[in-house]
């Protein structure tokens, strides 16, 4: 806390705050911690000075430095740094049948509704779809992807190829131990949310906010998903609906044939691009989210970016005075590092308001400040099915063109190894299984050096590469 005597205001529609917990800083840029939701007293008895605002914003008027929230609340503000996230691109907006997982709320109206399904169909193919297909159980999934491959944000085919066999294998009965505790409002289970309330915004997830939850469905098997690839959803229809279509839906296909016309009557049906159509419960769109910008632009002349975020510099300004911004609301208009690039995750989030609240300090000061090393090279450390997976660079050779060539090292159920390399020199890396290749790696694509001679034998497991280049 480096101004014990500035009032600090921090405004939030949520009643808990997220704290991160049990930082642990892995390499010079790997990162690992807990998220843990928190009661804002806690935040408010630790600072003095920090006052929490359980509000949401309704309007800001940037040229009169002044924030008006939902509750009547007006509050004139001299530097304003908006972190409002990022909610959910659900497929079909206002369809009851259709949920987005975001936050605590909406993973909780999930768990309640996969308790008494069957069958349901799945949207998306980022980090959340993931994790849902693996940790769903007694359930039939049917997971529709527009790529070829699964974990397309984060994967290659060959690694999607290295992991599909997990999802067909039982899975072990004790879950990995999660350090992560929840904590939710005293009572806030026993009251009926209005149903208003489903569009109002928690708190986003925590990276691994499946831990903790049930998520098994009426029947007695452990995993049952078909996928669906190069498709999307074309269309939903209510049961009425598709009794007057007057077309055939399909049941679960059985290994190796075709999909037989389905007999039971389901409460919704998805309609496929690739002319399938699938009755299910209900639809998980996971199809990544939008910054969260709305509820900031009336008025304010504001710098959008392509993706829709508030665009920032390098010093995390937005393009109106006094009004800086963090995490999934932003986009990162500076001129990135060559190995860096913005995905909106939890680890560029922490490491984004960190920076900002920086980068206010000693503008109020009138000090200068460089642009954090956080942001010299995209490193992302995650578990996927049980596997330890870092990403690193240009994993997925993002913006490198034709001109880069890939070398591999995979040895099934236990590691796959991917680096991407360009004029003999490394440019990103996915690490799935304890390789423990992160830091080597980390260097290698930093310090830019060319490798050309080492030819293959980079990845030769016969070889320590560490001894080479710690």
């Amino acid at each position: 806390m480096d101004f014990p005597s500035e009032d600090i205001i921090l405004v939030t529609a949520s009643p808990v705050i997220k704290a991160v917990t049990n930082f642990k800083q892995v390499s010079k840029t790997l990162e690992e911690f807990d998220v843990e939701e928190q009661p804002s007293s806690l935040l408010e008895q630790r600072y003095p000075n920090i006052k929490v605002i359980h509000s949401a914003v309704k309007q800001l008027k940037s040229d009169e430095h002044k924030i008006f929230t939902e509750d009547g609340g007006e509050y004139t503000y001299e530097k304003l740094c908006l972190c409002a996230g990022a909610k959910p691109k659900l497929i079909f907006e206002g369809n009851p049948y259709v949920l987005g997982i975001r936050d605590t709320d909406s993973a909780q109206a999930f768990q309640k509704n996969l308790a008494r399904a069957e069958r349901i169909v799945v949207v998306g193919n980022g980090g959340i779809a993931l994790e849902l297909v693996y940790e769903i159980e007694g359930c039939e999934v049917i997971w529709a992807i527009k790529d070829k491959a699964i974990g397309n944000t984060f994967f290659d085919a060959g690694a999607a190829e290295f992991l599909i066999p997990k999802l067909t294998a039982g899975k072990q009965e004790t879950p990995i131990e999660c350090k992560r505790t929840k904590y939710t409002m005293e009572g806030s289970e026993k009251k009926e949310r209005p149903a208003a309330a489903s569009d109002k915004l928690g708190s986003a997830l925590g990276p691994d906010w499946h831990e903790g939850l049930q998520l098994k469905g009426t029947k007695e098997f452990s995993h049952k998903i078909h996928i669906e690839i190069l498709c999307e959803v074309k269309k939903i229809h209510s049961q009425q609906e598709f009794i007057q279509l007057q077309q055939t839906s399909l049941a679960f296909p059985k290994e190796g044939k075709n999909a037989e016309p389905d007999e039971v009557l389901w409460p919704v049906y998805v309609e496929l691009t690739n002319g399938k159509i699938y009755g299910c419960n209900f639809i998980v769109s996971a199809t990544g989210v939008v910054p969260n910008v709305k509820p900031f632009l009336d008025g304010n002349n504001f710098a959008i970016g392509e993706d829709g975020g508030l665009k920032v510099d390098k010093h995390m300004h937005t393009s109106l005075p006094g009004i800086y911004a963090a995490g999934d609301i932003c986009t990162a208009a500076w001129e990135p590092s060559s190995v860096w690039h913005q995905m909106r995750l939890w680890t560029q989030a922490r490491q984004m308001g960190w920076y900002a609240a920086k980068c206010m300090a000693a503008d109020t000061t009138g000090e200068s400040i460089d642009l954090d090393f956080s942001f010299e090279l995209f490193a992302h450390v995650t578990k996927f099915f049980n596997y330890k997976v870092v990403v690193l660079g240009k994993f997925n050779a993002q913006g490198l063109g034709l001109d880069h060539e890939l070398m591999l090292r995979c040895t099934k159920g236990q590691e796959y190894v991917k680096v991407v390399m360009q004029n003999g020199r490394m440019m990103g890396a996915v690490l799935i299984g304890e390789t423990d290749l992160e830091e080597t790696f980390e260097n290698l694509i930093l310090n830019q050096m060319d490798l050309s001679a080492y030819g293959e034998d980079l990845l030769n497991p016969d070889i320590d590469i560490e001894d080479y280049f710690d």
